[in-house]
């Protein structure tokens, strides 16, 4: 279901319901920013200047609002993005277990139909995560000085 093996490295891709927009991604694999595939958008690459405030920025808006109120973890954008990808990590297990227990926890509160209707729900919101949680892992490795390698 929320399965990170799309084609060219990126977010999967799935059929879309009615119930259930799914966003496009490009056939080039790679971001307009220019950095790997699964870059954030609005993020310029590493080594262009400002990018690792626009790294902190997007980590922050993929974390709890709270977050921006310490201010350790815009001096140290290393620990903020590790801190992101925790909070994705479980953001996303919590969609998974939702997902496996929604059939039995809500039929009887929202019906059959219902139940479909969160399902969808869920699986777009993993999708999100998923591209959110490759994201913030890409972060990770570049403020910690790893360079992207493309693949021949």
């Amino acid at each position: 279901m929320f399965d990170d093996a799309g084609a060219a490295g990126g977010p999967p891709l799935r059929v879309p319901t009615p119930a259930a927009p799914v966003r496009q991604r490009s056939g080039a694999g790679a971001t307009g920013a220019g950095g790997p595939p699964g870059w954030p958008q609005g993020v310029p690459p590493p080594g262009e200047r400002g990018w690792q405030h626009r790294a902190v920025a997007w980590l922050l808006d993929h974390c709890p609002p709270d977050y921006r109120l310490y201010p350790s973890w815009r001096r140290h954008p290393v620990a903020l993005a590790w801190l992101a990808v925790n909070h994705l990590d479980a953001q996303l297990e919590a969609m998974r277990s939702s997902y496996r227990e929604v059939r039995v926890a809500l039929v009887d509160d929202i019906g059959p139909e219902g139940v479909t209707q969160v399902l969808a729900d869920l699986e777009c919101e993993g999708v999100r995560l998923v591209a959110a949680r490759r994201a913030a892992g890409l972060l990770l490795d570049a403020l910690r000085g790893l360079e992207f390698v493309p693949r021949l």
